[in-house]
């Protein structure tokens, strides 16, 4: 499998998923029918690749189809790829997410109107983000997760976000260009500024997918990328984002044997990058960098 930035490393996932997420995410497993958190659940919002954080399916696509599995008649753009699947006897058509690989589930043709399909999809697969009441304006939050190239591509297809610009943070220089950050001489991160929407996605949720995006417990680097510009941090705008993201640290702490060096700190100006590094793999119409 080609690996791209924003993917989790294998050994990573076997220390964060629990035995069953991993005996169904990445090698394939099924859960038993009517056994998952998912299969009745009713709520409004999206659910996400266990793996990596992707918004997957929406709950407006979700519906009962008595199979005890939870089941959808579409998916979120871009989210999913099918491939054939001839196990245990049978021919049927494996979903798999398109971002990281993980199995999901299957696709069968008698699913509801538009569409007629029906994803079939494992609980343990997925996480589940609850839709956040309408509070009103957009509000603002900044990462910095390495690259800011792909950083900015996964934060840029998630629902509820209106606008991403890539930049940097964090350091001393006014108006830095990329040269001098590359030249380790600035102090700044490299970092995505994103407009969210609190009514459709909420900050933690935005958290989730941070600290599933990257690895928080290298210093200074992302895979082969090093220096101080990689550095993993999460730069917060009021004191509600700053106990959001000390929580949602502690609980991230969980899901990694080794320690995790993520900087939470004020958020402090932020220079926007040069034209050419905003939505970079949009523009070039790629999903990631092979490593």
């Amino acid at each position: 499998m080609k690996k791209t930035k924003g993917t989790p490393e294998e050994k990573e996932l076997k220390e964060r998923l629990t035995p069953s997420e991993y005996h169904v995410l990445r090698q394939k497993g099924t859960e038993a029918p009517f056994t998952g958190v998912y299969y009745a659940n009713k709520k409004k919002g999206v659910y996400a690749c266990k793996a990596c954080g992707a918004v997957l399916f929406e709950s407006d696509k979700k519906y009962d189809s008595g199979s005890g599995w939870p089941s959808f008649f579409d998916v979120a753009k871009d989210a999913v790829e099918t491939r054939p699947d001839m196990s245990h006897g049978m021919v049927r058509t494996e979903v798999v997410c398109k971002k990281c690989g993980s199995h999901l589930g299957h696709l069968f043709d008698d699913g509801p109107k538009p569409t007629g399909k029906r994803y079939c999809i494992n609980s343990v697969s997925l996480d589940f983000e609850e839709a956040a009441a309408d509070t009103g304006p957009t509000r603002k939050a900044a990462f910095a997760a390495g690259c800011f190239w792909g950083v900015e591509e996964t934060f840029r297809t998630i629902k509820g976000v209106v606008n991403t610009t890539v930049g940097y943070m964090g350091g001393k220089t006014k108006n830095p260009t990329y040269e001098q950050v590359c030249s380790h001489t600035t102090g700044h991160a490299e970092t995505v500024l994103v407009e969210y929407d609190p009514g459709v996605i909420s900050y933690r949720r935005l958290l989730a997918v941070f600290w599933k995006m990257h690895d928080p417990t290298t210093l200074n680097r992302q895979g082969p990328d090093v220096g101080s510009q990689y550095r993993s941090a999460v730069f917060y705008f009021d004191e509600e984002q700053k106990n959001e993201a000390v929580e949602s640290m502690k609980e991230a702490r969980k899901n990694h044997s080794r320690t995790i060096v993520t900087e939470i700190a004020p958020a402090p100006d932020f220079y926007p990058a040069e034209d050419y590094h905003q939505h970079y793999y949009q523009k070039r119409g790629i999903k990631g960098c092979a490593v």
